[in-house]
């Protein structure tokens, strides 16, 4: 490869990883094309998944200012650069490494943070980030819920009480003259 050639693969590279807010390295020795297609669509438009060269890829990390992946880029290497929601992608890579064995996650990184093969596989046993979203709404809702009606109780008590006043002042009332008359 020309080093005009290497200088421009760098320069990509190190543009997917300052664009994305993950990456998986992985191994891939062993997968056919076919296999590798069948990743590609399985990860969606959450990822672009690149068969990369070594070198390269070490020199466009660290002029992206990804520290902590040199060791993972050893043997064929590909990476997963995550632009969407890291969990999914890291649950198509464990879900696709599981039928395929010849796929090896490596290790990664996320915001900025180095991850290991076993924190990756942690990541992907976590609920996506719409699931988690949406089980904070409820929750909030339900906090929101609890303290309208705790707002609520001492209005509704002070109504209850003032309503059975009246009733009993009207009831004391019609009969407090009969009440006066027995008593004379």
């Amino acid at each position: 490869m020309a080093s005009s050639d290497k200088g421009a693969v760098v320069e990509e590279i190190k543009q997917r990883f300052e664009n994305s807010n993950a990456a998986v390295v992985t191994a891939y020795t062993g997968l056919t094309v076919a296999q590798l297609k069948e990743l590609r669509r399985s990860l969606g438009e959450n990822a672009q998944y690149r068969v990369t060269k070594n070198t390269l890829t070490k020199i466009a990390a660290n002029e992206a200012g990804v520290s902590g992946l040199d060791e993972f880029f050893k043997g064929s290497t590909a990476v997963a650069f995550v632009t969407g929601d890291p969990v999914n992608v890291a649950k198509g890579l464990r879900d696709f490494s599981k039928e395929n064995p010849s796929l090896v996650i490596k290790g990664g990184v996320l915001d900025g943070k180095a991850l290991s093969a076993a924190e990756i596989v942690k990541l992907a046993d976590l609920e996506s980030r719409e699931v988690l979203l949406a089980k904070l709404a409820g929750g909030m809702k339900a906090s929101m819920a609890k303290a309208a009606a705790t707002f609520e109780a001492p209005l509704t008590k002070f109504v209850r009480t003032a309503d059975a006043l009246r009733n009993k002042v009207e009831q004391g009332g019609a009969g407090a003259p009969a009440a006066a008359e027995s008593a004379e």
